[in-house]
């Protein structure tokens, strides 16, 4: 059996995620480039690693053997760069850094800018995932450090608290249960639906909605919390955005925001790693900066 490093690499994100699209994006390949890497992994080691189904991807027995191994191998390497990099402090540096939705858009700008701002040889390379696939990816060491919630299994993962993110609902000030201050999912589920193009934040709400066996009436697929609220506001759908974004755009667009009170709804944001001791000095400054606030 004959596996590069890019090779599990690959095939642990295409694990993680459960999806070869989003696997092959982790690691900058294309769909086919990836697919072809993973036809080969199969026939060279003469078993079926993966199985391929509507869903997504799974791992077989062989395939969850090969991301054990694969995992250690990732863990070997953190830990030599971080001996490396202690020798090379004067080169540039990259931290790989996955976080959900809510936390990219609304808390990491301020808190990453000024720290980016006073490490100028450092690089952020920054991905959108939900949280279980932050856990995964932290846990692989597919990422040095992730930001996800309260929500998911974290056994193994170092935590320190990082925010709480609460999701609200918005509607204009004239729509029927816009007097109230709160409101439960499955009472709007018969509306309609402003929503986000992609991102993890939107597969969450899209997963609850399944969850209560329905699927949202999407009327629409915005790109930004301010353009839901806008389109919330000329009555076009409701809108589900964190609380943050909704107090900013509350004013000017001309909604009201009820906060869903769901226990989904309101989460407690950490930043995580796997091990303090096997962070470069770079992404262990940044782990404690982020903690830290």
């Amino acid at each position: 059996m004959r596996f590069d490093l890019t090779d599990l690499r690959l095939f642990l994100s295409v694990v993680d995620a459960g999806s070869i699209t989003h696997g092959a994006a982790d690691v900058g390949l294309s769909l086919p480039a990836a697919s072809e890497r993973l036809r080969d992994m199969e026939a060279n080691g003469g078993v079926q690693l993966l199985e391929r189904g509507r869903r997504g991807v799974t791992p077989t027995p062989a395939g969850e053997a090969l991301a054990h191994h694969a995992r250690l191998i990732q863990r070997q390497l953190a830990q030599m760069r971080g001996e490396l990099g202690e020798h090379a402090s004067g080169l540039r540096a990259t931290i790989r850094l996955v976080a959900n939705t809510a936390s990219i858009a609304e808390f990491l700008p301020q808190r990453l800018g000024d720290w980016m701002a006073a490490h100028p040889r450092v690089d952020i390379e920054l991905r959108e995932r939900q949280s279980i696939e932050i856990a995964r990816a932290v846990s692989s060491g597919l990422a040095e450090i992730g930001i996800l919630s309260d929500a998911v299994n974290t056994s193994g993962l170092v935590l320190r608290p990082f925010a709480i993110d609460r999701l609200v609902v918005v509607m204009p000030r004239d729509h029927a249960p816009a007097a109230e201050k709160k409101i439960a999912f499955a009472e709007i589920l018969h509306e309609h639906f402003v929503g986000l193009a992609s991102g993890a934040l939107q597969d969450h709400i899209d997963a609850q909605a399944a969850r209560l066996g329905t699927r949202l009436k999407m009327r629409v697929r915005m790109r930004t919390f301010e353009s839901i609220c806008q389109m919330a506001a000329q009555g076009i759908g409701l809108g589900i955005v964190p609380e943050t974004a909704a107090r900013r755009c509350g004013r000017s667009a001309g909604i009201v925001a009820l906060r869903l009170t769901d226990g989904w709804a309101t989460r407690q944001l950490s930043v995580c790693t796997r091990s303090l001791e096997e962070l470069p000095p770079p992404a262990l400054d940044l782990f404690e900066h982020l903690a830290a606030r």
